[in-house]
């Protein structure tokens, strides 16, 4: 018998963070959202670039970030010929590249690593994704279906199997998305800081039936970094470090949507992430023990189904969790606290270190005192992603924790 890998838990440590506006920012270049978010996660830290061993670096779209590899980050931060290694995994691609800088950490190859994503997706000129290129299963399963397309399906496949009526199940979809548009009101860094009412999110034009205009992300401009060092050496630079309990990445294969056995809403690689992170975090009960979340909400279906594939919510039972505010900011396990891809928008490269940026600043208690830090006794805080094709995506779960 197998035994299970040890994992990364308590082996590395984030030491500083940083997070630029996410936005239309048509008078910022990407270097200079990589030179931005560097600085703040640099100062964050306390350290000099010369002090930086290797740096991972995530985006999905090189021809928007003007070279191939890691060469933009490179040259925009003018790293001193240390590695330097590009990462894409689709909308997962901000959390492996602080998987990669969190690996050579606890192997000893690197002391101080830096994970920095960025993206320009308002330069591409598409209203919405560019063509992810995904390869067969594009072409032979979802032959020129959107990405509203695909989760549409999934969100009336949800109401068919649950005995949702479409107006029930608008209802609840457009209360996750009317949450998530409160907390980016209070978010300087958000793209969207508006909150319509909740009857006008539910009315509001439809996109792909039965998604409406509040029930799906928009693309952004924006990056985030983080400063990865050793546990064991944390307190050095910083008194409140935040540890990885976690990180976990599924890929599920195309027999997700090429067999019967799917359902068609839940996703085998959430499930599978998230059992796995949890037994490395050495979570049992995790509605009980994680205290906040930040979710892919690329549209409001899918943050449903990932608090039911994550084993917050019971099976076909999150809409009631929705409804009753367990997820809102002043809830059992608030979910978007800073707004969410919802409102804060969905540069790809940056979205996952995003959400860990603030999960940080949550834990710290460093996220905002006057308007939405979360109550004072936090102490594990999850982020998702997922992407791809519905039925054979790529999912990470993180888990971050404040003590040792």
């Amino acid at each position: 018998m197998l035994k299970m890998p040890e994992g990364i838990r308590n082996k590395v440590a984030i030491v500083g963070m940083g997070c630029t506006k996410f936005g239309e920012l048509w008078d910022k270049s990407s270097e200079d959202l990589i030179v931005e978010a560097y600085k703040e996660a640099a100062e964050d830290a306390g350290i000099e670039i010369k002090e930086i061993d290797g740096a991972w670096f995530a985006s999905s779209f090189e021809e928007v970030n003007v070279g191939r590899g890691g060469i933009p980050l490179a040259r925009a931060l003018k790293l001193p010929n240390i590695p330097v290694t590009r990462v894409e995994n689709f909308c997962a691609s901000g959390t492996e590249a602080i998987r990669g800088a969190c690996y050579a950490v606890a192997s000893g190859a690197c002391d101080i690593a830096l994970a920095i994503g960025c993206e320009k997706l308002k330069d591409t000129g598409f209203g919405g994704l560019p063509d992810l290129g995904t390869g067969e299963e594009n072409r032979f399963y979802y032959p020129n279906i959107t990405a509203p397309g695909m989760f549409a399906q999934v969100a009336n496949a949800y109401f068919a199997k649950y005995g949702l009526s479409r107006e029930e199940g608008k209802r609840v979809l457009a209360r996750i998305s009317w949450k998530s548009h409160q907390n980016g009101t209070l978010n300087p860094r958000a793209h969207l800081r508006f909150a319509p009412p909740l009857e006008v999110m539910i009315n509001a034009p439809i996109i792909c039936d039965p998604l409406g205009l509040f029930d799906c992300c928009g693309v952004s401009d924006g990056a985030a970094a983080a400063i990865i060092v050793r546990a064991d050496m944390a307190k050095d630079f910083r008194p409140d470090p935040i540890y990885i309990k976690a990180l976990q990445i599924s890929l599920t294969p195309a027999t997700g949507i090429g067999h019967q056995s799917w359902d068609g809403i839940h996703f085998e690689s959430t499930r599978i992430a998230g059992v796995k992170a949890y037994q490395e975090a050495g979570v049992k009960k995790p509605r009980e023990e994680i205290n906040l979340m930040e979710l892919h909400d690329c549209f409001s279906i899918s943050e449903l189904i990932t608090y039911e594939s994550l084993q917050i919510s019971p099976m076909g039972r999150a809409g009631v969790d929705v409804e009753e505010g367990f997820y809102d900011l002043n809830g059992k396990i608030p979910c978007q606290s800073d707004g969410g891809l919802k409102c804060f928008g969905h540069p790809i490269g940056a979205s996952g270190i995003r959400m860990a940026y603030e999960v940080y600043k949550q834990l710290q208690g460093k996220a905002d005192p006057e308007k939405r830090q979360l109550k004072s006794n936090l102490r594990l805080g999850l982020t998702h992603n997922h992407g791809g094709i519905c039925g054979s995506l790529v999912c990470s779960v993180a888990i971050f924790g404040n003590e040792l």
